[in-house]
């Protein structure tokens, strides 16, 4: 195994995280359930964070950067293969694990672009937020996703997105990705592993 490959990201970390999925019993209102959802969203955030990290230290190249980010977002955003023999239980949590790969696919992308085009226009990233919801009402989904991608690498360069936003957002993809979003900005804060056994 590589030093990147234990740095970052493995796959044996995230199959750990889904058989814990797999183990419990999943109800996204219920507090635990949820922070079992955000951790796994949170842990995979935080090895996006620290690729981009390293790149910014000069510890890893434009293409290495690039390359351990690719290899990170085929470990998550794989489909998941949940050993449940119920296939009403395994289809919703399926469902849920889709959400977080869902909310993390702005992730991977924002930090894509801060490392091959850096950091997006300064405007007040609720403006990106919004323009993202504005083009979703018009069912322009790459354009949204290019608004939250471009917000995203102003998160990277150290701006903070009031997340008191996500309130006014009609659930849907851009919430999702703004949902990942926020997981970025704890990430880039405070790029601390989460404990698989918390």
């Amino acid at each position: 195994m590589t030093e990147a490959e234990e740095t970052y990201y493995t796959e044996e970390r995230w199959h750990n995280w889904l058989s814990r999925v797999e183990e419990e019993d999943l109800d996204p209102e219920n507090e635990d359930s949820a922070r079992l959802l955000l951790n796994l969203q949170d842990d995979a955030a935080i090895a996006i964070a620290k690729i981009v990290s390293a790149y910014e230290d000069d510890r890893l190249d434009d293409d290495e950067a690039i390359d351990e980010l690719e290899r990170v977002r085929t470990i998550v955003l794989s489909e998941p293969e949940l050993d449940i023999e119920d296939d009403a239980a395994r289809e919703d949590k399926e469902m849920l694990v889709d959400g977080v790969q869902t909310s993390l696919v702005c992730v991977f992308y924002a930090a894509e672009e801060y490392i091959v085009a850096g950091a997006a226009e300064e405007v007040p990233l609720t403006e990106y937020v919004e323009a993202a919801a504005a083009a979703e009402a018009e069912d322009d989904m790459d354009a949204a996703l290019g608004y939250l991608v471009q917000a995203g690498t102003r998160i990277i360069h150290g701006d903070e997105l009031d997340m008191a936003i996500a309130e006014d957002l009609e659930y849907g993809l851009v919430s999702e990705w703004v949902n990942g979003l926020d997981s970025l900005q704890s990430a880039m804060s405070d790029p601390e592993v989460v404990e698989e056994e918390d």
